[in-house]
């Protein structure tokens, strides 16, 4: 089989078959074909797109290109869940203990950020010696102790889709929605889990920038999760404001402590608790969606959810009642104008929170865990010329930069806003 076959025919318009994916994975795994033909293929790929028996193929080539979890060993259903990525989303630092404290496994893989969107085990690593790196032994005793390990992806996980989204960024070809799904799956599929929620973020601080994409996305990758055994659904959410109000590292934590003790940010606590809700209700379907629910408000209001967020800390290296590092400087950003908060620009937001060193612009860049931002306002909300519309955290560097992405970031009008829509849509 030549690859230049599989380029021209997928340039053609052709499917491609099981055997030439299969083929393709394979060989570009073991650094048989060169990176300039593979750039090719990509492109061909942008153009002419995927279908459905294609992309499963891909998937499926993907999490087998190296190590597969097998998680059989931990008793009861193992769910996981994955955001697309957005602004002061740290849903699955919530979610995770939330729905382990009602009886649910969570053993879940997560990455680090770059560009404008945070990463979970950035996050984590605001706590001094939380180890992200578990063996596989230690992670699945993990799971079975307490309900509930999140670790970085291992060395040999799914090294095809590696080598593939490292080429992609650098060839104009990232958006091509077939290869998100597969590389997304590709992951979680390989992770092991039973039962996989999806939160495909969409507006202006997502990839996803429309419904209908994101819609796209989202039935791609239920659809490749289901055909493979795997109970999977996917929540289409508003990213055209940050999710809740403190974007950074230790500030995300500070606001996970928050509504695990329940009075944290209702947006949130909301996506958490309808989230959960399906995650433990997959789990156990003698339960219902709404019992699910409340089981969850309940383990909030009773501390149980707390508890075994500080359990989970502890459980990996760190010391949960150690404070978090602060910022030497905490500066208000003032409204330019009355009115009302018609829009926060997701994306300004965390580009301004990456200027500060809360996030990375190279994947080699150090993360500072203790400088972000504090929003004081929401869509929807009235207010007054010089009130603080947000607050920067800082330690001296990009402030400047910050404050005028953040100025720009807010629309206010004249007439009153409803609040933003928070879920669009449930496709299981």
């Amino acid at each position: 089989m030549r690859f230049v076959d599989i380029i021209t025919k997928k340039r053609d318009g052709g499917t491609l078959s099981e055997a030439e994916i299969q083929f393709f994975i394979s060989e570009y795994t073991k650094g048989n074909i060169p990176d300039y033909q593979v750039s090719s293929l990509l492109m061909a790929l942008f153009f002419q797109g995927m279908d459905a028996v294609e992309t499963a193929t891909l998937t499926m080539a993907m999490a087998h290109s190296g190590d597969m979890l097998d998680l059989s060993s931990i008793k009861g259903k193992k769910a996981d869940k994955h955001s697309t990525g957005g602004v002061g989303d740290k849903t699955s630092l919530v979610l995770g203990p939330l729905v382990a404290a009602v009886g649910t496994n969570v053993a879940k893989m997560s990455g680090r950020g770059l560009g404008h969107t945070g990463g979970t085990i950035d996050k984590l690593e605001a706590y001094d010696n939380f180890n992200v790196e578990l063996s596989e032994a230690n992670f699945i005793k993990q799971v079975n102790d307490i309900g509930l390990a999140i670790i970085g992806q291992t060395g040999n996980l799914t090294p095809a889709d590696k080598k593939l989204y490292a080429l992609r960024d650098v060839t104009g070809t990232v958006n091509i929605i077939p290869l998100i799904a597969s590389s997304i799956m590709s992951k979680k599929i390989a992770a092991g889990s039973d039962i996989i929620c999806l939160d495909v973020k969409v507006g202006d601080g997502a990839f996803m920038k429309t419904q209908e994409d994101a819609r796209t996305l989202a039935k791609m990758m239920v659809d490749i999760g289901n055909t493979v055994g795997r109970k999977t659904l996917a929540f289409l959410t508003n990213m055209d404001e940050p999710l809740g109000y403190k974007i950074g590292n230790s500030l995300e934590l500070e606001e996970v402590i928050a509504t695990l003790k329940g009075h944290g940010p209702k947006d949130l606590t909301e996506i958490c608790l309808q989230i959960g809700s399906y995650m433990v209700f997959y789990a156990d379907n003698a339960i219902s969606l709404d019992d699910a629910y409340q089981k969850l408000l309940a383990a909030i209001e009773n501390g149980s959810a707390l508890a075994k967020f500080y359990e989970f800390i502890s459980a990996q290296g760190a010391d949960p009642s150690k404070p978090f590092k602060q910022a030497k400087h905490k500066i208000p950003v003032l409204a330019r104008k009355s009115g009302n908060i018609q829009k926060i620009k997701a994306e300004e937001i965390g580009i301004a929170a990456m200027i500060l060193g809360a996030g990375r612009e190279t994947i080699t860049d150090i993360i500072d865990h203790s400088v972000g931002i504090e929003l004081c306002r929401k869509v929807g909300d009235t207010i007054e010329k010089d009130q603080p519309l947000a607050y920067i955290y800082s330690n001296g560097k990009g402030e400047v930069q910050a404050i005028t992405y953040i100025e720009d970031a807010y629309v206010i009008v004249a007439t009153k806003q409803e609040p933003s829509t928070l879920i669009f849509e449930i496709i299981d």
